[in-house]
């Protein structure tokens, strides 16, 4: 089998995420792997689904739209990347959940094309929470005005709170800023605030999602760990 290597990954993933979850503060097991898939062959996202993946994230609106109609439609997938508003419209009824909501326009966008469906989604609150210059979201300090303004638009939910940690050599350096994360998140949810629940918390790729776990990660995103490098060339 061409792709035969992808099984054997994700059973290593897998087997980590069990082995982080016991060594969890907490009993919660809930965390789900999200294959993320961007440059990725349909090919290779098939051989992952026949691995038992179901969860599939996209940085890229084009590559949700290339990839949906050849694969299972039972497939949940997650837009985990950079959404500009006017490409919202194109994904509204085909993702799960959006992880990278930024700014009061996108939130927006989002729920005008959420009414237009006659649907509610899920999305997360992207957080910089390493405050680096060269990613999005929005700023710690920040969270609670911003969910306090969008969580009265129609046709969205929030569900959560997502990262990008910094890219480390050593998973263990990104441990304060995947507590900082779990601490907002408690934070947010005593504010009670309507149409707002912290049920996920997004964080945690190939290198630092065994630690993200540890440290209360309801998602991990990971890519080359189960799909190999990834080839930007196309």
């Amino acid at each position: 089998m061409e792709y035969e290597f992808i099984q054997k990954n994700i059973n290593k993933v897998n087997e980590n995420i069990d082995n982080a979850l016991k060594r969890r503060k907490e009993t919660s097991n809930n965390v789900q792997l999200i294959a993320v898939s961007k440059t990725k062959p349909w090919e290779m996202l098939q051989a992952a689904y026949d691995s038992g993946c179901r969860l599939f994230g996209e940085n890229k609106v084009q590559e949700i739209m290339d990839k949906y109609d050849k694969l299972p439609n039972d497939i949940k997938w997650h837009m985990i990347g950079h959404l500009q508003t006017n490409k919202v419209k194109y994904i509204i009824d085909k993702v799960a959940c959006i992880h990278s909501v930024d700014s009061v326009r996108l939130a927006e966008a989002i729920s005008k094309e959420a009414i237009k469906k006659n649907i509610v989604i899920d999305v997360l609150i992207e957080i910089n929470i390493a405050d680096e210059e060269s990613k999005f979201g929005i700023k710690p300090e920040n969270a609670i005005e911003f969910i306090r303004e969008i969580s009265v638009l129609p046709g969205i939910h929030i569900n959560g709170l997502m990262t990008v940690a910094p890219y480390v050599e050593d998973s263990e350096e990104n441990r304060p800023y995947f507590v900082k994360m779990r601490e907002l998140s408690v934070d947010i949810s005593m504010e009670n605030i309507d149409n707002v629940d912290m049920s996920e918390l997004s964080m945690g790729m190939s290198g630092d999602y065994e630690v993200a776990i540890e440290e209360g990660a309801t998602f991990v995103r990971v890519g080359t760990s189960i799909f190999g490098e990834r080839n930007y060339s196309h």
